[in-house]
């Protein structure tokens, strides 16, 4: 039976949830995830998961907050002036919105904070400091 291999394409069906239980992502209801392993096009840990399976195997695995998407960086939190953001922006929490760092390169910010006078936002990634629970089934090997 062939199994997982660096270079091989593959197709999986997968639900992310974090530690709670929390569902952040799922293919279910979509056509399953394709991916060439070593490409890079996922975060390494699910790539390393899957490597040694077989077609029709499912297995549960955690990735830690560093093999992920890293600690959470309170240097990536900003408060500003709620007079900086564009009236039109009707603003709530969980919120994404582009902004330009300091070096003018357009990130992805997050509300996570909002009152009359400022906001909150945060530039790390949603899932940054969060270990991540899969559950993954292989449904093609190609």
């Amino acid at each position: 039976m062939t199994k997982v291999k660096q270079g091989d394409s593959v197709a999986v069906h997968y639900t992310g949830t974090l530690a709670d239980g929390t569902v952040f992502d799922s293919s279910e209801g979509r056509d399953p995830l394709t991916f060439t392993i070593g490409e890079g096009r996922v975060i390494p840990g699910f790539e390393n998961a899957l490597v040694g399976m077989a077609e029709g195997d499912s297995k549960t695995f955690t990735i830690p907050s560093n093999e992920a998407y890293g600690p959470h960086d309170p240097g990536m939190v900003r408060r500003i002036a709620r007079t900086a953001v564009p009236a039109e922006i009707a603003l709530r929490k969980g919120m994404q919105l582009s902004a330009r760092n300091q070096q003018g390169e357009t990130v992805a910010v997050t509300v996570t904070e909002l009152d009359d006078d400022s906001v909150t936002l945060d530039g790390n990634h949603p899932l940054a400091g969060k270990d991540l629970v899969f559950t993954i089934a292989l449904v093609g090997i190609g």
